[in-house]
């Protein structure tokens, strides 16, 4: 029995790198293109492209805006569609006020998340490789108070 026991935990303790893999899949090609993504979304953003905007999105994305204080939090919702048209009937944002910071923070095959910073937000986007390409699939971004 303690045999058994100690073969079960040798085995498992080489294992375990592997439970941790995750990140093993982060090669600088996966990254630099996770980022291109990442940068396609917030360009278009800042000007006001609609067509780089759908580029950059999944066909099932989902945003969800979160805005408040704690114990007056509100949250919205808005799907890829929705961007896009907003984008397409919005401005572009002034030089001086576009900065952003994008991190790719996890890559697992083909699923990816990622941070992006700016001046007004935080997003956390979850990305997925779709035919080829990374797509961004949801997004929760918490407004800066």
């Amino acid at each position: 029995m303690k045999s058994s026991v100690l073969t079960l935990s040798v085995f498992a303790l080489c294992l375990l790198p592997f439970a941790f893999a995750s990140g093993a899949e982060k090669s600088p090609a996966t990254t630099d293109a996770i980022r291109a993504t990442v940068n396609d979304y917030i360009q278009a953003y800042y000007t006001a492209d609609a067509a780089r905007m759908e580029r950059s999105l999944h066909p099932q994305y989902l945003k969800h805006t979160i805005s408040g204080t704690e114990g007056n939090l509100h949250m919205t919702e808005k799907t890829g569609l929705q961007m896009v048209e907003d984008i397409r009937s919005g401005h572009p944002v002034p030089e001086a006020r576009r900065q952003e910071q994008i991190t790719v923070l996890d890559v697992n095959g083909d699923i990816a998340s990622a941070k992006l910073v700016t001046s007004g937000w935080t997003d956390y986007l979850t990305l997925a490789k779709w035919n080829g390409q990374w797509k961004i699939v949801s997004v929760v971004l918490r407004e800066n108070d």
